[in-house]
């Protein structure tokens, strides 16, 4: 009787201890499978001064009265361009992933923001960077839908995702984001592939000109190939009262994005981008070279070439098939979530782009910057 007593006592706490373990387990993987919400963003600012250029506005006076006048020398890519102590932007980054599906929604205020969404002021009061919902089709497909960032080019938005502070010409000038429907496929052995189908460049929260573009993704290993294919534009104008074709071309751009890890210490980023409207456009070449040289600091250079073709005018010469070579070295020094980044820039152009402290026209432009980049 005592026998059966503990061993009948010895397979209820064998039951109870199992109970326990699968609750467990089961909670675990509840919480796991859970949907969450999570929210991330950056604030930076910065300061920039030219060695050789124009660091403040000079205005032109014409019988008494202000008419115009020169800004600050900088170079003609996007962000980081102002003299002196400036601000960036405030990124605010909320997310709900669940399961299956879920949604980001990213907003920026600053001028770095208002630069990066210039084509879409319609009901965003330019500060909606991205905002979209995904779907989880299957474990390797993926639907998303709404405004995301460009898939094209080495460079982001984003200074926290960026090495260098100050942006490249080739991002600068090759699309921001878009607005439409993409789907990422995972092939299986390290290759992907994506198809998206959106409007014009940059015009995320309105197409004026009902006409769609498309975009194509293929990655192998960490290496892509891109491709952005549409028209950009109006097709038809209303001249002298009739309506008419305006022949609007098609834009045809092909992007690589790369980038080895040499060792533990050194990686390589590479990026070649080549964008064509009937003749005009641009192309270009751009080497990343980064070497952490401890676990908190780290230096990085982006040499760059860019040309711009006929007429295009990015590089803001008003000289047809302009070009510019430009030498970024930055340093990364972190500090918890803090990264300081000193920099200097060096652009050469290939006709008289940029104004010296005596206001004379010049090829060249050397300055200094140093930024500050906190994350959460």
């Amino acid at each position: 009787m005592k026998t059966s007593i503990h061993t009948n006592y010895a397979k209820f706490l064998f039951l109870l201890s199992l109970l326990l373990v699968g609750t467990t387990v089961f909670a675990q993987e509840e919480e796991e499978e859970a949907p969450k919400f999570t929210l991330s963003g950056t604030v930076d600012a910065y300061y920039r001064a030219n060695f050789n250029g124009l660091n403040k506005f000079v205005p032109i006076i014409e019988d008494g009265e202000e008419v115009g006048g020169f800004s600050p020398a900088a170079p003609g890519t996007s962000f980081a361009n102002r003299a002196g102590f400036a601000l960036g932007m405030v990124n605010l980054i909320a997310g709900y992933e669940g399961e299956k599906v879920g949604f980001v929604a990213d907003l920026v205020f600053g001028p770095r923001g208002e630069e990066a969404v210039f084509g879409s002021p319609v009901g965003s009061a330019n500060i909606v960077n991205q905002l979209y919902v995904y779907w989880n089709v299957s474990e390797s497909t993926k639907l998303t839908f709404g405004n995301f960032n460009t898939f094209l080019g080495y460079e982001v938005i984003s200074p926290a995702a960026n090495f260098n502070y100050s942006t490249s010409y080739m991002f600068s000038y090759g699309p921001f984001s878009h607005a439409g429907l993409k789907a990422d496929f995972d092939l299986g052995n390290d290759w992907s592939a994506m198809l998206a189908v959106m409007n014009p460049t940059d015009f995320t929260d309105i197409n004026p000109f009902a006409e769609l573009s498309f975009g194509a993704q293929l990655g192998y290993s960490g290496q892509y190939l891109n491709f952005l294919f549409g028209k950009q534009g109006f097709n038809e104008a209303l001249v002298d009262g009739t309506l008419e074709d305006t022949d609007i071309k098609s834009l045809f751009q092909i992007d690589y994005t790369g980038g080895f890890d040499i060792s533990e210490e050194f990686y390589l980023g590479l990026n070649a981008t080549y964008q064509d409207t009937d003749g005009v456009g641009f192309y270009g070449a751009a080497l990343y070279p980064q070497y952490k040289t401890s676990e908190n600091f780290a230096i990085g250079l982006r040499g760059e070439y860019f040309a711009e073709m006929e007429d295009f005018g990015a590089i803001g010469t008003g000289v047809a098939d302009s070009d510019v070579f430009a030498i970024t070295l930055t340093g990364s020094a972190t500090i918890g979530d803090l990264v300081i980044k000193p920099e200097i820039r060096l652009d050469s152009a290939s006709d008289d782009f940029f104004l010296d402290n005596d206001l004379e026209p010049s090829d060249s432009l050397a300055s200094f910057l140093l930024a500050a980049v906190y994350s959460f």
